[in-house]
């Protein structure tokens, strides 16, 4: 693509982007928000708070939350730790996962049934 095409292109764009924002400008939703954003904001500064004592006050379970919901951001629960001892070495491996490089060493080896018996604890 030539650089006049990328700079017609860019300048449509940006066309369509100042046509938006300036539909956003007179959207009354927005001047609504942007009018109670504001007031909060004086009031924040007027007593002296900050945006995370304002949440703690309104939603003081948020932080009981935030601890729960790192494990659900993956959309799936923590595995289990898995900690493997090779009986000819006495090397110890712990993992949360199958993709471990000593691990798939190992089952290469010996066979990933053999190396699934040399499992000694799982831990959560």
């Amino acid at each position: 693509m030539s650089i006049l095409n990328t700079y017609m292109q860019k300048e449509q764009q940006l066309k369509q982007l100042q046509e938006e924002l300036d539909r956003l400008k007179n959207d009354d939703r927005l001047k609504t928000e942007l009018d109670f954003k504001n007031h909060l904001e004086d009031l924040m500064r007027e007593f002296d708070k900050s945006a995370a004592d304002v949440i703690k006050l309104l939603d003081p379970t948020h932080t009981a939350d935030k601890s729960s919901s790192s494990a659900k951001s993956t959309g799936r629960a923590k595995r289990k730790l898995k900690i493997y001892k090779n009986p000819n070495t006495g090397e110890v491996v712990e993992t949360r996962g199958g993709n471990q490089k000593t691990l798939k060493a190992w089952k290469e080896e010996y066979g990933a049934e053999t190396v699934e018996s040399w499992l000694v604890r799982t831990e959560d």
